[in-house]
């Protein structure tokens, strides 16, 4: 499965990733001041960014994406949604200016990874993959509506594909079968852990913790 995401493709079922909206009038705001970079860019943009407690040490570290000008999308990990549900519930304003919803159960996320992704997946959709790396775009890929994100957690090129759950199989099914000419291989956890090991990707609550700062942690450059 490493050998595949490195030298042909590999995908990689990420469903149980779990996904955060924040959203509402205050929401860019919000989140400005939660996390130390800045995320409050244009719609489409996705910004990799951690939240910090007082001491300055990293209580979450996740991506947001500014899916709609009111609406921000977090991905973290599995094990930590909770968590990071918790963290962010705890911040928001009394004021009925931003809304927090889990919407882990209601987003199926497939990690198309690797240097003959391109193949794969340009034949399934009518639309342009020209898009640069930490962007998202909304695409229809074999029928099915699908929020691309130019975004890779194994270092490799490809997309992060998230679709309603009720397509998911469908989706996989499609990628699956045009995969098979350019030696795509399906992926497990394992993989991705040694694949982002190897790239020098951090994991929250193993390689950064509460007690580490971002200076300490070498993610200086998210912080805004």
């Amino acid at each position: 499965e490493h050998r595949a995401a490195r030298e042909a493709a590999a995908l990689f079922d990420e469903s149980s990733f779990a996904k955060i909206e924040v959203s509402g009038a205050g929401a860019a705001s919000f989140l400005e001041r939660l996390c130390d970079n800045r995320v409050a860019r244009d719609v489409g943009a996705i910004t990799y960014t951690q939240m910090l407690n007082r001491r300055g040490g990293i209580e979450c570290d996740f991506t947001v994406t500014r899916v709609e000008q009111e609406v921000f999308q977090i991905v973290t990990g599995t094990a930590f949604g909770n968590h990071d549900l918790g963290w962010i519930r705890g911040h928001v304003p009394d004021d009925g200016s931003v809304r927090v919803s889990d919407m882990t159960a209601r987003w199926a996320c497939f990690g198309l990874w690797g240097p003959r992704a391109r193949d794969v997946l340009g034949p399934l959709t009518p639309d342009p993959l020209d898009f640069p790396y930490m962007r998202m775009r909304e695409l229809t890929v074999a029928d099915v509506p699908v929020r691309a994100m130019r975004v890779t957690f194994v270092g490799e090129l490809g997309w992060e594909l998230y679709c309603p759950t009720e397509y998911g199989a469908g989706l996989w099914r499609a990628l699956w079968d045009a995969g098979q000419a350019h030696g795509l291989r399906a992926g497990g956890y394992r993989a991705i852990d040694s694949l982002r090991l190897e790239k020098g990707y951090r994991v929250w609550g193993a390689d950064i913790t509460p007690d580490e700062t971002p200076g300490e942690a070498g993610l200086g450059f998210c912080v805004s």
